[in-house]
Order: structure tokens, then C-alpha cells, then sequence
């Protein structure tokens, strides 16, 4: 997960490690490509609005790499506007603020299926 508030990632954090999903966090947008390219992760969490590259650009880069395209990719945000994150291909979004359970089923139904 790629956030830029270490509360809402320590949160997001607790809640996917109680629901058994081993989790990576991180707070920094120009960094965040090799962490996926290191962890090579089931899903990608993504906050839009973020110091750095934005949330959108970031799934860009995702959806056009040949070795993540097929790793899921859900976009949080206060500010949604789903054609613009249609647009970047994300699988899902949530709008801020969120409840857990939101955020789990999204996961669950992009993980598990």
C-alpha cells in the first residue's frame, strides 16, 4: 500500500494483517515501482493524491509494465472521479474515508477470485 498518511497506512496495515494478507507499506510515491518490482505483490493499494507522482500515474505505470499489468491495482481517494481512474486502468476504487470492511471486500474479490 502507497499512502502518504502513516495513520491510514498503519490502520490499513493492522486490518489486512488480521485478515491474514501479508502487507508492504510505503509513503514514497518515487520509490514505490521497485518496491513492487522487489515484493512482486498480489495487489497494489494505492492513495491518488500523494507527494509525488499521483495515484493514477503510478497505476499507469503498473497497467503498462510488462511484468505487474495483471496485478490488481485499487485507488483510494477523497477526490474520486471514476472515469478519470478508469482511465489508468485501476480495478477498483474507494472513496475516502472508508470502512474496513469496504476495504476488505474489495481486496477479497480482487484476490481471491
Amino acid at each position: 500500500m502507497l499512502d502518504d498518511n502513516q495513520d491510514i497506512l498503519d490502520i490499513v496495515k493492522e486490518a489486512l494483517l488480521y485478515d491474514n494478507f501479508e502487507v508492504k507499506i510505503s509513503s514514497d510515491s518515487r520509490n514505490f515501482m521497485a518496491m513492487i518490482d522487489n515484493y512482486r505483490p498480489d495487489l497494489v493499494i494505492l492513495d491518488y493524491k500523494l507527494n509525488g507522482p499521483k495515484g493514477d500515474d503510478i497505476c499507469r505505470q503498473i497497467k503498462t509494465h510488462h511484468l505487474f499489468n495483471n496485478i490488481p491495482v485499487i485507488i483510494c481517494s477523497a477526490y474520486l472521479n471514476s472515469d478519470e481512474f478508469a482511465d489508468c486502468g485501476c480495478d477498483a476504487t474507494i472513496a475516502k474515508p472508508f470502512g474496513l470492511a469496504e476495504l476488505l471486500d474489495k481486496v477479497n474479490g480482487l484476490v481471491c477470485l
